[in-house]
């Protein structure tokens, strides 16, 4: 590959992958006018506009709102799944839902968007038969917790002390491994944190968080557990929600920036990846606006001085490498 590619040269030769979106909640009718298939005047994100921004492979997350957290999470659950899947069923030449390394390499052979189906919070795991369920549809990736307490972890809104896996944490952890479903430890409570690292045989992923050494939201991941994740082989997407960036309440690009080379100087290009957390955040980093814009991210990364092998990396390489990883488990 070539020095001398201009950055959108080298944005459209990546393969950018975005560890979160919560997009899926607009299949399920909470915005009326929304249409994936077409340009939305709401949203941050549709097929258009990930053509314009380049990305190649887009996890979805399925959000349970608190309000069912208690009784009504796996209902909620199979209702958003279900809307996204007749989504993704009018669009098949487009894209394709990705369940297995096959999957992904034709996606990427054929040019179509890879969609991952991701859960943010995992309420509705009550057992393993049920993740064995939700694998079947089509799963393949889980947040173990969001901010609260559920039955396999702690969050790290979950108090003062928050613990950590519990022993059906512990087992689902383990299952998931087998199965070759990616381990997402965003929301995670520290504790928990360490408790997934000693657990997971498989590299785990952060799908949004940034550098609380940058900035000290409790959201944010330490010094201690980037060490962990680059010693695992991990991966974190860094995100664009201006109070896990900066204190200040609006920032840019640059703030944003500040976040990949204070990881990088300290633990590596390696872990580095992109999750933006759109259609899930009320503010946005200046002048990544939607998902149109992440070329402007590609020029920043060249601007620090990062090289455009690393560029490559962080923009979707290393999240490959993690999913490959998993994803050779599947079925097995």
């Amino acid at each position: 590959m070539s020095d001398h590619l201009t950055s959108e040269e080298l944005h459209r030769e990546a393969v950018v992958v975005d560890a979160h979106c919560d997009t899926a909640r607009l299949f399920a009718g909470i915005e009326q006018a929304y249409n994936f298939g077409q340009r939305n005047k709401i949203g941050h994100l549709d097929l258009p506009r990930l053509r314009e921004g380049g990305v190649k492979i887009q996890f979805f997350a399925l959000y349970v709102e608190a309000d069912y957290q208690s009784c009504s999470a796996l209902k909620r659950t199979l209702t958003l799944l279900e809307h996204f899947l007749l989504e993704m069923g009018k669009h098949t030449e487009s894209v394709t839902v990705i369940g297995s390394g096959h999957d992904l390499q034709a996606a990427l052979a054929k040019g179509k968007l890879g969609a991952i189906i991701a859960l943010e919070g995992a309420g509705a795991l009550e057992n393993v038969e049920i993740l064995h369920i939700l694998y079947r549809l089509g799963l393949r990736s889980v947040g173990l917790t969001w901010n609260e307490r559920n039955m396999l972890a702690d969050g790290v809104g979950a108090g003062p002390n928050p613990g950590g896996l519990t022993r059906l944490g512990k087992e689902i952890v383990c299952e998931m491994n087998r199965l070759g479903i990616l381990v997402d430890a965003a929301h995670l409570a520290p504790r928990g944190f360490c408790d997934l690292l000693t657990e997971s045989s498989l590299p785990i992923i952060v799908s949004h968080a940034n550098a609380a050494g940058v900035c000290s939201h409790k959201r944010n991941l330490s010094d201690e557990q980037l060490r962990l994740l680059r010693d695992n082989n991990g991966v974190v997407g860094l995100t664009f929600y201006p109070p896990f960036i900066a204190d200040s309440s609006a920032c840019g690009i640059e703030q944003l920036l500040d976040h990949f080379c204070y990881i990088a100087d300290r633990f590596g290009v390696s872990i580095l990846g992109v999750g933006s957390d759109y259609d899930g955040i009320s503010t946005v980093v200046s002048g990544l606006d939607d998902v149109s814009r992440l070329p402007k991210l590609t020029a920043g990364l060249l601007r620090r001085g990062f090289s455009p092998q690393e560029v490559k990396q962080i923009l979707g390489e290393n999240f490959l490498r993690v999913i490959k990883t998993n994803l050779e488990q599947a079925g097995c």
